[in-house]
């Protein structure tokens, strides 16, 4: 319950943060993705199909707000969410190095989508210039900063993990 409860408030809130704080932070005309670093955090916290509902309304919250098709980045964000779920047996939390290999990875597959969808199937084929000003910059951005987020995202889930654990015990001395 607590769990979905976070992810509740925290969906909106990186939607905020992407939005209103770092539009005014661009570095080269891009914002990092913090709706993809949140749905692939979930994603291999708590399995495909928490990541696949994450990613979902993650990319729902973008297309309402910011896109000219309704459902395309909900339905990128969400496969993105449900592709890291693949990775949750392989999580461990000592080790940074598969989230941020799966934040880039998922942040460029992002990008690629997004490209095909709009932008080819319009007859724009210069995806060298896209990928150099728009892809390859918000990779490194978006990468930059969940060094910062991811550690506190994990803070947060392992706070939890051990409140409930903590309950249960207290549940089994009880019985």
């Amino acid at each position: 319950m607590i769990q979905k409860i976070l992810i509740a408030i925290s969906i909106p809130f990186f939607f905020l943060l992407q939005a209103c704080v770092f539009t005014s932070l661009e570095l080269g005309n891009v914002i990092p993705n913090l709706m993809v670093l949140i749905v692939c955090v979930y994603g291999f916290f708590y399995g495909e199909k928490t990541g696949a509902i994450c990613g979902f309304f993650a990319g729902l919250l973008m297309d309402i707000f910011f896109s000219e098709m309704l459902g395309l980045n909900a339905l990128i964000i969400m496969l993105i969410g449900y592709a890291n779920g693949g990775f949750s047996g392989l999580f461990y939390a000592e080790d940074i190095r598969l989230p941020l290999i799966l934040i880039t990875l998922s942040d460029a597959s992002f990008g690629l989508m997004y490209y095909i969808s709009t932008f080819l199937m319009r007859g724009r084929l210069d995806f060298t210039a896209y990928s150099i000003n728009v892809i390859c910059p918000e990779i490194f951005y978006t990468l930059l900063v969940s060094l910062a987020i991811y550690p506190v995202l994990l803070g947060i889930d392992t706070l939890f993990k051990n409140y409930r654990i903590r309950k249960e015990r207290e549940r089994q001395q009880d019985v």
